[in-house]
C-alpha cells in the first residue's frame, strides 16, 4: 500500500494557505497537509514529522530574507524539492529559484486549478517555472547546477553561517568530508574561499539588491 503524500506549505497570507489547502485536498483527497507562517515552523514540522513530499515556501517569510529560508529548510529537508511561491512574478527572482535549485516558482497571482496542476507535477517529480529570459544569475545557475546533492547541503548550510563543524554534525559526516567538499564546491562556482562564496551567493540571498 502506497504511503499518504504529505506536502508542507510555509505560507504568511492565510487567504492564499486556505486556498492551496482546500484546492489540494478536493484534487489530491488522500494528500495530507500542514501549514505554517514561518521558516521556523517549518524546521519544526520538519523535526517531528521526519519530512515532506513536497514544500511551498513563500519566498517572503517574517523569519526569511531572500532566499535565506530556502536554504534553512534545503539542509532540513535533503532531497525533498521545494518550490518557491511568490506575489512577484520577476523574471530575476524567477531566474535565481532555478539557480539555487528550487522544483517549482509558482505565482499567486495564478488561478488556484493552475497551482494545484503544478502541485501534481512536482509531486510526480517534474519541475515547474514560468517562461522567463535569460537573467544575471545565468552563470552562476550552471555552476550550482554543477554541485553534488551534497555539496548543495554543503553550500546552503554555508551560506547560512555555520562553521565546518557544525555542518559536519547536521549532515552526519567527518570534518574532512566537509573540507573535500567545499574545495570542490569553491572549485566549481569559481571561487578561493568560504567568503567569496558567501559573497557570491548574496545576490541569490536577495535577487533584489543592486
Amino acid at each position: 500500500m502506497v504511503a499518504p503524500r504529505r506536502i508542507l506549505v510555509a505560507d504568511d497570507h492565510p487567504l492564499i494557505s486556505n486556498g492551496i489547502q482546500l484546492a489540494v485536498r478536493a484534487r489530491i483527497p488522500d494528500c495530507g497537509i500542514d501549514t505554517t507562517t514561518t521558516v521556523a515552523g517549518a524546521r519544526a514540522l520538519i523535526a517531528a514529522n521526519g519530512g515532506y513530499d513536497l514544500v511551498l515556501l513563500d519566498f517572503k517569510l517574517p523569519d526569511a530574507q531572500g532566499f535565506s529560508g530556502f536554504f534553512e529548510l534545503r539542509q532540513a529537508l535533503g532531497d525533498c524539492p521545494i518550490a518557491i511561491i511568490s506575489a512577484s512574478d520577476d523574471a530575476a527572482l524567477i531566474a535565481a529559484a532555478r539557480a539555487v535549485g528550487a522544483a517549482g516558482f509558482l505565482p499567486k497571482a495564478d488561478a488556484l486549478d493552475r497551482l494545484v496542476g503544478a502541485v501534481e507535477v512536482l509531486l510526480g517529480g517534474g519541475t515547474v517555472f514560468p517562461a522567463e529570459g535569460g537573467g544575471p544569475h545565468d552563470e552562476l545557475r550552471s555552476r550550482l547546477e554543477t554541485l553534488s546533492t551534497a555539496q548543495r547541503r554543503v553550500l546552503a548550510a554555508l551560506t547560512d553561517g555555520r562553521l565546518n563543524k557544525q555542518i559536519a554534525g547536521d549532515l552526519n559526516v567527518t570534518e574532512a568530508t566537509i573540507k573535500a567538499h567545499l574545495s570542490a564546491i569553491f572549485r566549481k562556482i569559481g571561487v578561493q574561499n568560504r567568503v567569496q562564496a558567501i559573497l557570491t551567493m548574496q545576490p541569490l540571498l536577495d535577487p533584489h539588491q543592486p
